[in-house]
């Protein structure tokens, strides 16, 4: 029984953090587009136009798959793939102590 609370209570959390990076993502553009975001023209003005960088992972067991556009989110990509499968390695470990406290 504890473990399939632990279950629901890890879905739960998956799909709180998925919706609070949706409503991120739609402020960040309402923000932009009530800024002033795009020219006359509807297309982005060049001036002053960060630049784009970012990173991923995939993990499909204890095994990442890491991509990036540059070295920094590559570096911080690694790093939380590090993490992960730490985190992952205790709860096999310590998972079913943790839920018999």
């Amino acid at each position: 029984m504890k473990w399939m609370v632990l279950g629901v209570a890890l879905l739960l959390a998956g799909f709180i953090f998925v919706a609070a990076g949706m409503l991120c993502m739609f402020y960040h553009a309402w923000k932009q587009a009530s800024a002033g975001g795009a020219g006359e023209t509807g297309t982005p003005r060049e001036e002053g136009r960060p630049e784009v960088r970012g990173g991923g992972i995939v993990m499909i067991g204890p095994f990442p798959i890491i991509f990036g556009t540059d070295t920094a989110s590559v570096k911080i990509v690694i790093i939380l793939a590090i993490v992960l499968i730490l985190l992952a390695f205790l709860l096999l470990l310590f998972g079913s102590r943790i839920l018999t406290l």
